[in-house]
């Protein structure tokens, strides 16, 4: 029996697989460059947080989304 996966709304398989396929082609340097762009971005924000805080932290977002 195949599993059934749930995908969020607007996720499919194939915007995943162009997504880890984007990843997967990236050399070194293309993804430190994109790391680092996404730390200069003004309109995010990056934050270290415990690992232990994750699921509250995700439970929280995910109320927000809503």
């Amino acid at each position: 029996m195949k599993n059934k996966t749930n995908f969020p709304p607007g996720w499919d398989e194939a915007r995943v697989q162009r997504v880890l396929q984007h990843y997967d082609s990236l050399t070194e340097e293309e993804a430190v460059a994109e790391d680092e762009a996404a730390f200069e971005d003004s309109t995010q924000t990056v934050m270290e947080i415990p690992n232990e805080l994750v699921p509250a932290v995700r439970a929280l977002l995910a109320t927000r989304a809503r």
